[in-house]
């Protein structure tokens, strides 16, 4: 099943963004020690992580630090940013794929933690790499409607647990390299957390502009990419090549609605890999110099890889300049949306 979505916007503006870095380096060569059995063993080479896929390390939260506790963390970074009251806030979304359970939702641990008033609605909002920007949609859209004045987006990630995991299996004697390939992507993930504050252009007119955005499902690829805590498996060339074609076709739709045939200053891409990168800029034509690069350090940090990458070069950006977001999440889905800086 395939379907797409176009979203305008009208009074909607990003006041602040945040990131928080994990504390914890992990190099892709201390990886690839962990597993030199298993490569041995199975013929494998070291270097794919660091020589593939271009990640050369990623981060660890300590083990005392809840993936709320990071949301939080980069929640107050945003709040304190935006220069407002707490209390102006009407909707606080979590975006977070990594959950300690299932319920209460993250938010309400979030809400708490940032001491945000009973009446600022809270909820998680769950859909691969890519709640965070279906989450400044949905803020937007309730900033143009008028149903509050602010709204917080918060998303808290930790790969700690799951590559522990990960490479205990991968450690084991009878671990194949069928299975160091289907995990893979696994070692590829990364911790961090980032936070964005949204809020009316009209009554802050120096917030940058959300323009809009469109959005586009190919839910038939939905196994492509199953994970959980504590294991992911991934058929890592079939996403690929999923991914790119949707994110294709939502740029040829988005063509008919939004003028972007002139392209951005800035792309500010979700961040999967050296090869996942470079075949979408060459896919559509952006130029590799106007996309910043955070996975060679910070690897794919989920849902919070484009807040962060933005997070990164926002005192560079020139006011007036257009910033396009985009990414593709397991499902698959896409989403791209223009920032007017």
């Amino acid at each position: 099943m395939t379907g797409n979505s176009v979203f305008s916007h009208q009074h909607s503006g990003v006041l602040s963004i945040a990131a928080i870095e994990a504390p914890v380096v992990i190099t892709s060569d201390w990886l690839d020690e962990q597993l030199a059995e298993t490569y041995h063993r199975n013929g494998m080479r070291a270097g794919l992580l660091a020589g593939v896929a271009g990640i050369e390390e990623r981060r660890w939260w300590g083990e005392d630090v809840t993936f709320a506790d990071a949301a939080a963390m980069a929640g107050k970074a945003a709040i304190e940013k935006a220069g407002i009251d707490p209390s102006q806030i009407g909707i606080l979304m979590s975006t977070s794929v990594c959950k300690s359970h299932l319920e209460p939702s993250m938010a309400c641990d979030v809400h708490h933690q940032l001491g945000l008033p009973s009446s600022c609605l809270n909820f998680d909002i769950g859909n691969a790499c890519l709640g965070f920007m279906n989450a400044m949609h949905v803020a937007s859209a309730m900033l143009d409607a008028g149903m509050i004045e602010y709204a917080l987006i918060v998303d808290g990630e930790g790969s700690r647990y799951t590559q522990e995991v990960t490479l205990e299996r991968l450690r084991r004697p009878d671990a194949t390299a069928a299975d160091v390939f289907a995990e893979f992507a696994s070692l590829t993930l990364g911790s961090g957390a980032a936070a964005m504050v949204l809020a009316r252009t009209d009554k802050h007119p120096e917030a940058h502009r959300i323009v809009g955005g469109i959005a586009r499902a190919a839910s038939q690829h939905n196994l492509l990419c199953v994970g959980s805590l504590d294991r992911m498996t991934t058929d890592t060339a079939g996403l690929l090549s999923a991914g790119l074609d949707l994110a294709e076709a939502a740029w040829i739709d988005a063509l008919k609605s939004f003028d972007w045939s002139d392209g951005a200053d800035w792309y500010i891409l979700h961040q999967v890999s050296k090869v996942h990168t470079t075949m979408l800029c060459a896919r559509l034509g952006i130029d590799p110099a106007k996309a910043p690069l955070t996975f060679p350090h910070y690897g794919n940090v989920g849902p919070a890889a484009v807040p962060i990458t933005l997070a990164s070069v926002q005192d560079q950006i020139v006011r007036g300049q257009r910033v396009f977001c985009m990414g593709i999440g397991s499902g698959l889905n896409t989403s791209l949306t223009e920032i007017v800086w």
